[in-house]
């Protein structure tokens, strides 16, 4: 009986060690998705964090650099992860990652660096929006933004919202990446008075080609904005006046150069103090 055991004992190890068991599958890594879009009833569609914390821009930021320091993120903690995965309804290109001058890292969103907020206790809560002025929830859809900066002209020379030498921060309009918009002071109500009708011109200031508006930082009405038709081409309008960039900006958001040229003042930034235009 004893010597029966040990044989069956036997021929059950042999057994295993032929490898006759199916060894375990390859483990697959699944990376979490760090980036959320989430539909808010007021504001749409709102990116955050992998908890459901809201994400901010703050204006001073146009440049692409984080003017958010020192108390300031107490407030404002920087939002930053090294493997960013965004979710359906996100472009991951728009997505970057920035040295901040701490050394630190920041994730940044078409050039605007990113935060969340310590007021808002719960995945969200969007308290952040509007504070100051300058904190803006992050959104994926916005056309026009806020920045506040320091104006410097083509010239080099630094300017006041008047348009006058002098130092202080600005507001003014900008696209969705940062990029600095203007007005033409000759222009009139919903009437483009610079642009050929070859375009030839536009070159120096290209006319913003937007025909729908489809969401504004906050502190502007969205009714002031329209869209005029230029031989053929739509053109932002707000308040009236037909909105251009300034191409030796080159694109590079927080350039103002365009506010110096020829003179200051014939093409002004925009902002929610500008006046309508004139009939």
């Amino acid at each position: 009986m004893a010597i029966v055991l040990i044989a069956g004992f036997v021929s059950c190890s042999k057994s295993s060690d032929t490898g006759l068991i199916t060894p375990p599958a390859d483990t697959v890594v699944v990376v979490p998705t760090t980036v959320l879009l989430r539909t808010d009833s007021h504001f749409g569609s709102v990116i955050t964090n992998a908890k459901g914390e809201t994400l901010y821009f703050f204006s001073p930021d146009a440049n692409g650099t984080s003017a958010c320091t020192g108390g300031c993120l107490t407030a404002w903690p920087v939002f930053y992860t090294a493997a960013l995965k965004v979710a359906s309804g996100l472009d991951s290109t728009d997505f970057a990652t920035i040295t901040r001058t701490d050394g630190t890292k920041q994730n940044t969103y078409k050039g605007w660096p990113l935060y969340t907020y310590a007021a808002d206790s719960k995945a969200g809560d969007i308290n952040g929006d509007g504070v100051g002025k300058v904190w803006f929830v992050a959104k994926p859809d916005y056309t026009i933004l806020i920045a506040e900066k320091q104006l410097v002209g083509n010239d080099g020379v630094s300017y006041d919202s008047t348009y006058h030498a002098g130092t202080g921060n600005t507001f003014y309009m900008t696209d969705a990446h940062g990029v600095t918009l203007y007005a033409f002071s000759f222009d009139k109500a919903g009437a483009n008075h610079y642009t050929k009708s070859d375009f030839s011109n536009d070159a120096f200031w290209p006319i913003v080609q937007v025909s729908t508006v489809e969401n504004v930082a906050s502190t502007l009405n969205k009714s002031d904005f329209a869209s005029i038709t230029v031989f053929t081409k739509p053109q932002l309008t707000y308040k009236g006046w037909p909105v251009y960039r300034f191409g030796p900006d080159s694109l590079t958001r927080g350039n103002t150069k365009g506010i110096s040229v020829p003179t200051p003042g014939i093409w002004p930034v925009m902002n929610s103090f500008s006046p309508v235009a004139p009939q």
